[in-house]
């Protein structure tokens, strides 16, 4: 039986788990493209129609009434069915697509890799959106898949998620990345110099999964002499100059910052295996056209991007 007068459309749905998952009216204002008035009266007619607040405000932040956690995965579940049922059979253009796609991605891989991602993607789909979301320990990126608030992970982690699908992306030699005039510089650093040498470590940015350096001296039964921990591998290179502190990490990302910054590149003592890069997805994604195009398009930037690091 047709209902004329169902109170819900796709886009209210779509406010109601974003409001949901994210509890913060400007964030998803912000993700949905829409002003925040606008999905503050989202906001309100959806009260309307479930007579319940939904969100409520507790301290700094909006979480959701048991009637809001109640109808959330009710409502990811109908969003996801009616995605599918407009995506069978589709046939994907980019250069028409209007689709956002929604990248979860370490800060560290946004100043060169993601910068490529977005060259390319502005070339060959200009209609289309980006979405990245960054990664950090209390960011449960496996239920972001899940839930369908992210399209592709891309990740390092020595043993990635077997329920979820997964396909190399690059991988990239490790190195230590320091002040051009630091006294280990010029000469070999020996493992004990390493060891010893004071260093800036991130914070890890999954909880679950420990990162590949920390793995493997933990396997070697030693640790880094960590001086000064930040919490974005960006900000790591620009403490560095001017200091004894060591950073290690991925080649590419040393290659961008030795080239601004006046810090210089040398060989790890220690035989680190080699950082490899994922992008994980979810098994809803896996045979959609478009969820294919992208994947592509991000091999295609990592494989450019190693090349071009390799040709330097």
């Amino acid at each position: 039986m047709a209902r004329p007068n169902d109170p819900l459309d796709t886009y209210l749905l779509r406010v109601l788990v974003a409001l949901l998952t994210e509890g913060n009216v400007t964030r998803v204002a912000t993700r949905m493209n829409q002003t925040q008035p606008a999905i503050s009266a989202a906001l309100r007619k959806l009260r309307l129609v479930f007579h319940d607040e939904l969100l409520v405000r507790s301290g700094n932040a909006m979480v959701p009434t048991p009637r809001g956690l109640e109808v959330l995965e009710s409502a990811r579940n109908a969003l996801s069915e009616i995605d599918r049922l407009f995506t069978v059979g589709e046939k994907f253009d980019p250069l028409t697509a209007q689709q956002l796609f929604k990248i979860g991605c370490p800060d560290y891989l946004s100043t060169v890799f993601l910068a490529g991602v977005t060259r390319e993607l502005r070339r060959q789909a200009p209609n289309a959106r980006l979405m990245v979301h960054p990664l950090g320990p209390g960011y449960d990126f496996e239920q972001a898949l899940a839930n369908g608030d992210l399209d592709i992970v891309i990740g390092n982690w020595p043993e990635p998620p077997e329920h979820l699908h997964m396909a190399p992306l690059l991988d990239d030699e490790i190195v230590c990345l320091m002040a051009r005039n630091h006294s280990l510089a010029q000469g070999n650093m020996t493992r004990d110099q390493y060891l010893h040498a004071p260093h800036i470590v991130p914070l890890p940015y999954s909880s679950t999964h420990r990162g590949v350096i920390d793995k493997h001296l933990a396997s070697l039964r030693v640790t880094r002499n960590a001086r000064v921990i930040v919490p974005f591998f960006n900000m790591a290179p620009h403490l560095l100059a001017g200091t004894d502190l060591i950073f290690t990490i991925s080649r590419h990302f040393a290659d961008h910052y030795s080239r601004l910054l006046p810090l210089t590149i040398v060989k790890c003592p220690i035989e680190f295996p080699r950082m490899r890069f994922y992008q994980i997805w979810h098994g809803r994604n896996q045979r959609s056209e478009s969820q294919q195009w992208i994947r592509v398009l991000l091999k295609q930037v990592a494989d450019k991007m190693i090349t071009d690091t390799n040709q330097q």
